[in-house]
Order: C-alpha cells, then sequence, then structure tokens
C-alpha cells in the first residue's frame, strides 16, 4: 500500500473522511483497516459496522475480510443499510408497534394499497398515478417528513394535497397491517433510536467502529442513523469522493460529505489520490474537467503509470456515422488483438443506444446492454412494433393479443381468450373473428368494443394500401389516432423517457426510407428490425462489448471506452443547463464517465443529430473544452457543403483520419448495393477482417441486400448482411 493508504488503515480513532479518487484502491483500505483493527484487538468482530449500498458488495466486503480474517471475520455487521435497519427492527421493532415479522411490502405491494387508497378518497387514478404519488412519498422519507409536514408545504398546491393525504392513510393502513416500505426501514430505526433511548444505546456500545462506503450517495436519514449510532465512541469512517456524486436524482445528498468535518469536530481527511487504473492523459483529462467545479473538497489524481496515447475526439457527420465509428474501431482492435469485452460504449439517454446497437449488431460484434434493455425489446417499441405487424398482417394474432386492449379499450382478458377459442374450433385468425364479433352470442357482450378495435386497425390498411402515406405518416397516424403517448403519460412509469423511445422509432423509420428508396415499405421494414430483435443473447460472461448509460459505469472500468454525444443540450442534458447545481451533477458526471477508462478513452460529437424524432446541431460540450487540448488527438474529415449563396464553406473539426476511416455516410446504412461486384453462395469459402476463415451454409435475400450465415473456423457461426460484411471470397 502507498503512504496515504496506510495512513487511512492505521488511523482507526475518532472519525475520518477518506476522499478516495476513481481506482484509488478504497475496498482494499477497508478490508485493510478492518483486519488491523481486529489483529490489534481492539474490538470483538461484532463490534464493527461496515455499511454499503448493494448485497454484492457487501457480500464481496465480507469474502475479502474472512480471507484477511480467518477467525472472527464471518461475525462482523457488513451489511447494506437496508439489512442493518431491518435486523434491528426485527429484534426490537415491539417498542413502536411493530412485530418481529412484520411485512416488507415492495413496488406491487405500494401500488395496489395507494390505488385503493385513492379510490377511498375519491381521488383520479389517472391524475395522480400510484407510481407518482410512491415517488413522492419516498422523497419526503428520504428527508424525514410526515405527511403533516407535506400537507404543509403543499399549500395552495391541490395535487400535492392529494398525495399527503393518501400518505397519512397510506402509513396508517401499512401500520396496521404490520408492513413497511424500503423507506420505512431507515425511518422506523431512527424513531426507534429517537423514542428508546436504551436501545440506541445498547448500539451505540456494541458498534465501537463504524465504517460507511460509498458516503457521498447517503441521504438524510442515513446520515441521521449512522451520526446516531457513531455518537458515543465516535469512531466513525466515512469513504467517498465528492467528484463521483451522481445521484442527487435518487436522493442523495452531497453535502452530507462535504459538510462531514462540521458534522464530526476533529475529524481527520486523508486524500487517496494515487490511481492504479489509468493512464496520466486520462487522469489529467478527469482532473481538467472536475477542476471547474467549484463546490468540492479539491483533490487531483495521479498516477505511476505510463502516460497512454491521446485522447481522441472524433466528429461525425451524423449519429449513424458515430455509431459506424464506433463499431470500426472495435472491430479493428479485435483484429489487432484485443477482446470484444476490452471495449465499453457509454452514454447519457438510453435512447443513445439505439443506433449503437444498430451498427454493433450489423457488423457481428457481440455486445450486451448493461441498465436497460435492447432498443426494440422495451415495451412501448414492442407495442408499436405490434401495431405496424397487424397493419402489415392483421391475422397475426401473437401481435393483435398484445395490442387489442393497449391503451385499454375495455376489452378484458377473458373476451380475447373466448375469441381465440372461437377463432381456433372455427380454423381462423382472432381479427376475422372479433370482425362479426356480434354473431357470435359468447361475444355480444363486448361486440362494440370490439367492433371498435377492428375499425380503427382497418383505417390503418386502408391508409398503409393507398399508398397516400409514407411509412413515417403511417406510424405518426398509429400513434395519433390510438392516443398512445396519453396513455403512456397516464399509465407508465417515466413516460418522459418511453416518449423519446417512440419518438426515436420515428428517426429509424426516417432513416429506412431514406436508405431504401422506393423499396421502403412496411414489409421489409419489419424483416430489417425483425432481424436486430433476433441476434443471439450472449452469456453475460462471454467474450462481448458492453453498451451503459453514464450512471450505470460507476464503479466498473476498461480497458477501452467510448464517451458517446459529446454535445451541448445532449451532454450536459438540456434540463440542467440553466441550473448551476445540475451542472456541477453533470460535470461530476462527466467525470466519472472518463476515469473508467484504463488505456484508451475516445469522445465523440456530431455535427447533426436525429434523436427523439427531429434533427439538431448542437455545439460541442462544454466537458470537452474544458479538457486541455494538449492531451486530445482530434479526428473526423471536415466536410464541404455549399452556403445559400453557393460558396463553399467548412464544418467539424480535425483533418486527421485513423484507420483509412472516412466520416462520409457509412456504407450500410447507404442503399444496399453489392460491393465491386460480389456475389456470395451456399458453400463459398470466405475470409473475414474479424473472423477469419468460414464456409457459407445459407443465404436469404432480404430487401436489396442478403442475410448470409457463415459457420467460421475459429469464431462459430455468424449471422451477417452481405453488403457490409467486408470478407474476401477465397
Amino acid at each position: 500500500m502507498n503512504n496515504m493508504q496506510q495512513q487511512a488503515v492505521f488511523t482507526t480513532e475518532g472519525p475520518l473522511l477518506i476522499l478516495a479518487g476513481a481506482g484509488s484502491g478504497k475496498t482494499t483500505v477497508l478490508v485493510n483497516r478492518i483486519a488491523y483493527i481486529l489483529q490489534s484487538g481492539l474490538c470483538n468482530p461484532w463490534n464493527i459496522l461496515a455499511i454499503t449500498f448493494t448485497n454484492k458488495a457487501a457480500g464481496e466486503l465480507k469474502d475479502r475480510i474472512c480471507v484477511a480474517v480467518p477467525e472472527g471475520g464471518a461475525d462482523i455487521w457488513a451489511a447494506t443499510f437496508h439489512s442493518t435497519c431491518a435486523r434491528i427492527l426485527r429484534r426490537y421493532g415491539d417498542r413502536i408497534g411493530y412485530s418481529s415479522h412484520f411485512t416488507v411490502y415492495g413496488t406491487d405491494d405500494q401500488k395496489r394499497l395507494i390505488k385503493d387508497i385513492s379510490k377511498q378518497l375519491g381521488i383520479d387514478d389517472k391524475r395522480t398515478p400510484a407510481k407518482a404519488v410512491i415517488s413522492e412519498i419516498s422523497k419526503a422519507k428520504d428527508k424525514m417528513q410526515s405527511p403533516q409536514d407535506m400537507l404543509k408545504q403543499a399549500e395552495f398546491d391541490s395535487r400535492k394535497v392529494e398525495i399527503a393525504k393518501i400518505y397519512e392513510i397510506y402509513q396508517a393502513r401499512l401500520k396496521t397491517s404490520d408492513a413497511m416500505d424500503f423507506d420505512d426501514l431507515l425511518c422506523n430505526a431512527v424513531e426507534l433510536f429517537e423514542q428508546c433511548p436504551d436501545i440506541l444505546e445498547f448500539y451505540q456500545r456494541q458498534f465501537k467502529y463504524i465504517m460507511v462506503d460509498e458516503y457521498q450517495d447517503t441521504n438524510k436519514v442515513q446520515y441521521k442513523f449512522v451520526s446516531m449510532l457513531a455518537q458515543k465512541h465516535g469512531n466513525i469512517c466515512v469513504v467517498g469522493d465528492d467528484d463521483q456524486s451522481i445521484y442527487k436524482f435518487r436522493g442523495a445528498t452531497i453535502e452530507n460529505i462535504l459538510s462531514f468535518e462540521n458534522t464530526f469536530k476533529g475529524a481527520k481527511v486523508i486524500r487517496l489520490e494515487q490511481n492504479y487504473r489509468s493512464t496520466s492523459t486520462i487522469l489529467d483529462a478527469a482532473n481538467g474537467v472536475i477542476s471547474n467545479n467549484t463546490i468540492r473538497k479539491g483533490k487531483t489524481l495521479w498516477t505511476e503509470n505510463p502516460k497512454g496515447d491521446k485522447i481522441e475526439l472524433h466528429t461525425c457527420d451524423s449519429e449513424r456515422d458515430e455509431a459506424m465509428f464506433v463499431a470500426k474501431t472495435i472491430m479493428d482492435g479485435v483484429a489487432d488483438g484485443r477482446k470484444y469485452s476490452d471495449y465499453a460504449v457509454l452514454y447519457r439517454t438510453n435512447a443513445q443506444s439505439n443506433a449503437i446497437e444498430q451498427a454493433l449488431s450489423r457488423s457481428g460484434i457481440p455486445h450486451r446492454i448493461i441498465g436497460g434493455h435492447r432498443f426494440y425489446e422495451r415495451e412501448e417499441i414492442r407495442d408499436m412494433v405490434a401495431y405496424l405487424q397487424v397493419v402489415n398482417n392483421p391475422h397475426d394474432d401473437v401481435r393483435l393479443s398484445r395490442i387489442i386492449n393497449v391503451p385499454k379499450r375495455g376489452i378484458g382478458a377473458r373476451t380475447v381468450q373466448v375469441a381465440a377459442e372461437i377463432a381456433a374450433g372455427l380454423g381462423e385468425s382472432i381479427y376475422s373473428v372479433i370482425k362479426e364479433a356480434d354473431s357470435y352470442p359468447q361475444l355480444s357482450r363486448a361486440a362494440s368494443k370490439l367492433k371498435g378495435f377492428v375499425s380503427l386497425v382497418d383505417g390503418f390498411l386502408e391508409a398503409e394500401e393507398s399508398g397516400d402515406y409514407t411509412l413515417a405518416e403511417l406510424y405518426n397516424l398509429i400513434i395519433e389516432h390510438t392516443n398512445y403517448e396519453n396513455y403512456l403519460k397516464l399509465e407508465k412509469e417515466n413516460p418522459e423517457v418511453r416518449i423519446e423511445n417512440i419518438e426515436e422509432l420515428s428517426s429509424n423509420i426516417i432513416k429506412f426510407e431514406e436508405d431504401y428508396g422506393d423499396e421502403a415499405d412496411l414489409s421489409n421494414f419489419l424483416e430489417e428490425i425483425s432481424l436486430l430483435s433476433d441476434i443471439d443473447n450472449y452469456d453475460s460472461e462471454s467474450d462481448s462489448c458492453v453498451m451503459m448509460t453514464l450512471h450505470s459505469a460507476k464503479g466498473l472500468e476498461f480497458p477501452v471506452v467510448f464517451i458517446t454525444g459529446m454535445e451541448e443540450g445532449l451532454f450536459p442534458s438540456i434540463a440542467s443547463m440553466m441550473n448551476p447545481e445540475e451542472i456541477n451533477e453533470e460535470r461530476r458526471l462527466a467525470y466519472v464517465g472518463i476515469t473508467r477508462a484504463k488505456q484508451k478513452l475516445y469522445l465523440t460529437k456530431t455535427k447533426s443529430r436525429m434523436l427523439f424524432g427531429s434533427t439538431t446541431f448542437n455545439k460541442e460540450s462544454r466537458f470537452v473544452t474544458e479538457i486541455p487540448d494538449e492531451l486530445l488527438e482530434k479526428t473526423g474529415e471536415s466536410r464541404m457543403f455549399q452556403t445559400p449563396a453557393g460558396s463553399a464553406a467548412s464544418i467539424g473539426i480535425g483533418s486527421k483520419q485513423k484507420s483509412g476511416y472516412s466520416p462520409a455516410k457509412p456504407a450500410f446504412y447507404q442503399k444496399p448495393a453489392i460491393k465491386s461486384g460480389t456475389t456470395y453462395s451456399v458453400g463459398d469459402s470466405v475470409l473475414h477482417k474479424v473472423f477469419g476463415k468460414g464456409m457459407i451454409v445459407s443465404a436469404e435475400k432480404m430487401g436489396n441486400d442478403t442475410l448470409l450465415e457463415i459457420a467460421f473456423e475459429k469464431s462459430g457461426t455468424k449471422k451477417l448482411m452481405a453488403n457490409f460484411c467486408k470478407m474476401e471470397k477465397i
């Protein structure tokens, strides 16, 4: 261990703040500190409380402690906040009116209870959805606010008044049911300590040493819990990094770590600034960005690692060009000896994953999405694609059953089941049966609703068959006449994100029409996306690159990292740009993203980007300009365009080319045309740049392209599109 790590291990008495920079070995410090305390005989194992934020982290910490201290290591309290509080409440919850067998309500239980209370109060569940109520109650509990506190703050806001009334009855019903939600575990533990000083004193005596990891992510009630426990001995050690506080939206309070020395008098602060993860170039870039945040403890990461490559800032024409650049760079790297698992692609918002996912899929690059779903597997996308499938083929029973009551039309599951049974008996489709619903006595009660749905579908069929609508116009017609966006707002969690996703599908359709021209019909589009949807699922342990949001990447590290969408309005997000506090948090998010990279970092931005159904021309992200220029290698050829006056002008930055890459529209996004006149047939032997030698075992015509199934000698069987697979026949 280095000198600062040793200081952190040997400082056992009094309050201690360990400011642990990214990649500075904080877990090693925690394990060795606990081992030192036990080996020095300062206390028994059960006198140590180590709190982490996930069960996985707690388990790993305990396992490492047991290796370091075989005797007694298992008796340490190493757990999450929630499990620690639950353990205390199971033992002493009767003192505040709960049995030792109290129930912990999950989200579904909460929803059912809140819907019942809303009905009881005559509150419209559509105006005040259960999910929104749960969110507001959770925020209140994070701040230790009672229903009465919420009611006072609501003043003349009728919606907040309604939520406060629901909150009051909700808490009473929980108590009657001998139940708590997850937030109650923390709040009730604090209440127990406040109402029963003898129990607080018992645990204060027991926990002589308290350690809290990821302290920058704690909220008010979590701070209160640990500070009460630490009052007797004062031996509280918190580990965190104010520069990585990125969870304000979850209730985290960065003030807890910023004000630690004021809260715990005489506190010692130890900074772990030596990084063992990244090159010095990457660290200098991270320091350059985060130094622009003024409200911070302040530290500068350094490393004995080599200087490493410059950070490549690549300017692309569009998000499709950006995605192709990512895919080609990965393929080139793998061809040079890297593994797919060396690569991570990070983005600010999930909607950005769509173009990247398509590029990786089309290039045959194994990948998995962490912290999200594949674009075409998201619920709202599956709903809209199901509508398109039914328009393309109304006798598709599976897709029709999915959307017959989405949005709700009063057509219950039992009605659909009866229609399916009739259809099966007649050997017809469900659509054929419900089209004549009033002819079947079993469906007579629902006949009017079924006929209404049929009329809706028939209208879409007529629009599609008329030839008067483009695919994008047909899609917008479906959104409008189903009132689907309003359904998302009223019925679904995170409606804004879901609406962004269905708008992104509109972007995909527009791009498809541009690429396929006259052959851009509905059937071909559905074939195109079914290819993307049917890509084999890769095992989580397999050699595949990962895609995730910047928030999901915290705590992880990769040899090569791409941070895409480095543009004002996207990152930082447009919602944060007028709020200095929000900008600070966005900058911390950039710092987290940069420090995920160990050896090589790519930053990408576009000249224009179609996102959420519209095209934008954004400036370069301020976070790029905050990186010292000497650390950057700018690539991406400037492209000439004609100004209205007819003179040539240049857009973009830099001109250096790498790996022969040109940012012009990538070939696999152009209208397909077999390259160099090459045609492929079953039985042909081929040589692929990444996958090596193989033989074509099947070839299926798809639009203007051909789907090839190729058995490679070393890489197994892959499915690639002929027009962009870059193979040689041998």
